[in-house]
């Protein structure tokens, strides 16, 4: 038998979560895995009869009082099971994303279906994604305020999100008289059927405008482009995503604000690769200098310093220059930088022994590319 896992692990919350905490985890969790979302996904459905099985336990001060004391024996076989509650309607009944959180109430009246009449067409906003190109010199550096545009909703300022112009406000909705869900009733063998849906008219709201708001149209949210400052930690890297808390679309009807992820692409470097926090780059010395040694500027990623060839260094050796790296993010420790030096062979067809004590009294100065220092000074000026 499969070991069930801690019901705070299963909602991702700690176990002195509040109230709001349990409730906003069970939403996300919910929203990613129901099936109506996750068709045909066994998967997700299972995962979301967990997530509900430990949001009915959580949610309950005596049942979690009791699952803290005594963990899942306190319940048997689990909820799952039939002990004790679990997923109401999920499985044979195929519960819809909105029947399972109408039954919630107040609790989650941020999806239609919801009892709450004046809240229940609220929709949280959706978050967004904004790809950020950076240059290696940028993510060494960290950059204290990166300014970004990113196209996104926001609540309509001329009519406060409602969607109605503000003079003429808003009146009862006619069709559902303002109880913002329809009620059906129907005869059967077993008596009377009661079958409860959203207003399709009002949306759940119990009202609607008396003139729709002008410049939104009636959606409560207008597109805009908005400039964000963003800070750039050092040591970003390739991959990495920052997130901002709310600065996703804004919510409808009162739902909260989406957030926005911003991923960072570092572009490649014309001198650098880059290993984790580590640095690589290539040299060439003269065939001189590899056989009886010397001094050469090598370059970095703050300008150049100062590296010892020793005698008899063959082509291909990589050396390490420590600290020369990229700094580890949120960390004071810098990665190094590895040096690989390729020994060049003067082209000549002299062959005698003065012809190759010519060769060797020529400049023992070690060449790095053509331009090389000319290319980092334009970078960090």
């Amino acid at each position: 038998m499969t070991k069930k896992q801690d019901y705070y692990e299963t909602l991702g919350v700690s176990k002195d979560a509040s109230e709001a905490d349990l409730k906003k985890a069970f939403r996300h969790m919910a929203r990613k895995y129901h099936p109506d979302v996750n068709q045909g996904s066994k998967e997700s459905e299972n995962k979301f009869k967990e997530v509900n099985e430990a949001f009915e336990v959580l949610r309950d001060p005596e049942k979690r009082a009791q699952y803290d004391q005594y963990g899942h024996a306190a319940f048997g076989q689990g909820m799952g099971g039939g002990g004790g509650g679990g997923f109401r309607g999920f499985g044979g009944g195929g519960a819809s994303f909105e029947d399972l959180f109408s039954n919630f109430g107040d609790i989650f009246d941020v999806f239609s279906g919801g009892r709450e009449r004046k809240r229940s067409a609220a929709r949280d906003g959706s978050d967004l994604r904004y790809d950020m190109e950076l240059t290696l010199e940028e993510a060494f550096r960290g950059v204290a305020k990166k300014k970004i545009n990113v196209p996104r909703f926001m609540k309509c300022k001329a009519c406060g999100g409602k969607g109605a112009d503000r003079k003429e406000g808003v009146k009862k909705c006619v069709r559902c008289n303002g109880a913002g869900e329809i009620r059906q009733v129907r005869n059967s063998l077993f008596g009377q059927m009661v079958s409860v849906a959203t207003c399709p008219e009002c949306h759940g709201e119990g009202e609607i405008p008396k003139k729709i708001c002008g410049e939104c149209k009636g959606a409560g949210r207008i597109r805009v482009e908005r400039s964000i400052e963003v800070t750039i930690p050092k040591g970003a890297e390739n991959g990495m995503y920052l997130k901002l808390a709310g600065e996703g679309d804004s919510g409808i009807k009162g739902g909260e604000s989406g957030d926005l992820y911003v991923a960072l692409n570092v572009s490649a470097h014309e001198i650098f690769e880059r290993h984790g926090n580590d640095l690589f780059c290539k040299i060439t010395v003269p065939l001189s200098m590899a056989i009886f040694g010397g001094d050469v500027k090598v370059p970095t990623i703050k300008g150049h310093a100062d590296m010892k060839i020793p005698a008899g260094t063959q082509s291909h050796t990589v050396f390490r220059l420590k600290g020369q790296g990229m700094p580890q993010i949120h960390s004071s420790q810098i990665g190094d930088l590895l040096v690989k030096v390729t020994v060049e062979i003067p082209k000549g067809k002299g062959k005698s022994e003065q012809d190759i004590a010519e060769i060797l009294k020529a400049d023992g100065k070690a060449e790095v590319n053509k331009g090389f220092f000319e290319k980092m000074k334009e970078k960090f000026a």
